[in-house]
């Protein structure tokens, strides 16, 4: 595991609030119900982010997440496993964020150096400009 944490299982569970994530006998059940911690507890957003993680002991991490679209915060302590869920997530959209960014910078190089070949066919560009 990384300096990163990861997430759970949500189907059939109610929505959870900033303050149901805490240490103790609720935070199994919260891990067990929810674990999909890129999930918001308020508005289903799958962009749930982390804002901070430390280790709560040698098996647990202590989470404070953020949604960007409805401003929900939620801290807890996570299972291991939860984390490295969460940990995975993050990876598929850090890689699908990178494909994106690629393909935009592709289709922007494209369009730009259409517009230069034009400029140069038109005369609009010539040695002097260099």
């Amino acid at each position: 595991m990384a300096d990163r944490p990861t997430a759970n299982d949500r189907d059939g569970v109610a929505p959870l609030r900033a303050g149901d994530f805490s240490a103790g006998p609720r935070r199994a059940a919260v891990d067990q119900a929810s674990g999909q911690l890129h999930l918001c507890r308020r508005c289903d957003s799958d962009l749930v982010y982390p804002v901070d993680w430390s280790p709560a002991n040698d098996r647990e991490w202590n989470v404070d997440l953020r949604c960007p679209e409805c401003e929900w915060r939620g801290s807890g302590v996570h299972a291991q496993d939860t984390v490295d869920r969460f940990d995975e997530q993050l990876d598929r959209g850090t890689e699908q964020l990178l494909r994106d960014l690629s393909a935009l910078t592709r289709a922007n190089m494209g369009e730009e150096v259409e517009r230069f070949v034009t400029a140069l066919h038109a005369g609009w560009v010539v040695p002097e400009d260099f």
